[in-house]
């Protein structure tokens, strides 16, 4: 089966140190590719880099090709918002906050967050780490809907809301219903959650999901078939909760062109070319 570009959108982290964002969008829509995620990352796509021309020859540049750009992401490795230090909270929430205004800017209608990451040694209490959460949504969430865009929270394996049952639990309790989720299928897979549950936890606040593969050892967004992610089985659990939006490819790897391009053919033969939708 050949792949379908079409019904897949695309994360650009494998571009971030090779092609700037602009660059990297005309490259892939080259390759039949129309909806994407760029990744905030110095020389990629980086708020202090571009300036306000900048940002709108960029968005009339992605309207005139007729792509999509859904969703702004960044590496959750450099950033914490419930860190145990004000310092690092504050420098975190300026980079995010920024992120947010660039996403407005650009026409952009979601930015992906982490909801923090405990030390691994000695962890802070849950409530604290919750307090600060909480503090950095009051900030960014008003901060969106001022710039037109959204906050969406994902599963991350190293935060301190590591699985679909603790994020939507604090987002109940956060009660604002214009927070999404991205719920990452390889992410859940290595925190040792089924990815079927997992999509069903969160329906009533999925806004995107990310497809990659991983092993439960080590932790990767590898091509599709290099780890154990059940992909087979979720495209129906995505028409049972009511998913449409086109999947995220966010595949990591030093050959992306060909792996994306066989990871699309993989999903497509497993049922996943019926989501080409927007």
């Amino acid at each position: 089966m050949r792949p379908c570009p079409q019904a897949f959108a695309v994360n650009t982290y494998s571009y971030i140190m090779s092609h700037g964002a602009r660059e990297c969008l005309d490259h892939l829509a080259e390759q039949g590719y129309a909806d994407f995620e760029l990744m905030l990352f110095p020389g990629h796509l980086w708020p202090p880099e571009i300036d306000a021309g900048e940002r709108r020859a960029l968005r009339s540049h992605i309207g005139s090709r007729e792509l999509r750009v859904v969703t702004l992401n960044m590496p959750n490795i450099d950033f914490n918002i419930a860190a145990a230090t004000r310092e690092m909270r504050e420098y975190s929430l300026g980079i995010l906050s920024q992120g947010v205004i660039m996403a407005g800017d650009l026409g952009i209608p979601g930015v992906i967050i982490g909801p923090g990451k405990p030390n691994p040694l000695f962890p802070l209490p849950q409530a604290r780490m919750m307090d600060y959460f909480f503090a950095a949504l009051d900030a960014l969430v008003p901060l969106a809907q001022r710039c037109g865009t959204a906050l969406l929270i994902e599963n991350l394996p190293f935060a301190f809301l590591p699985d679909a049952a603790s994020l939507m639990a604090a987002l109940a309790r956060y009660g604002n219903p214009a927070v999404g989720v991205v719920y990452d299928v390889a992410n859940a897979v290595f925190h040792g959650e089924d990815p079927v549950d997992g999509l069903r936890q969160v329906r009533e606040r999925l806004r995107l999901v990310h497809l990659s593969d991983t092993g439960r050892d080590v932790y990767r967004h590898a091509p599709v078939g290099h780890g154990v992610v059940p992909f087979a089985s979720l495209p129906a659990v995505l028409d049972e909760i009511g998913y449409r939006e086109r999947p995220m490819l966010e595949i990591i790897t030093n050959h992306p062109d060909q792996d994306i391009r066989d990871s699309a053919q993989k999903l497509s033969a497993l049922g996943w070319a019926g989501f080409n939708r927007r």
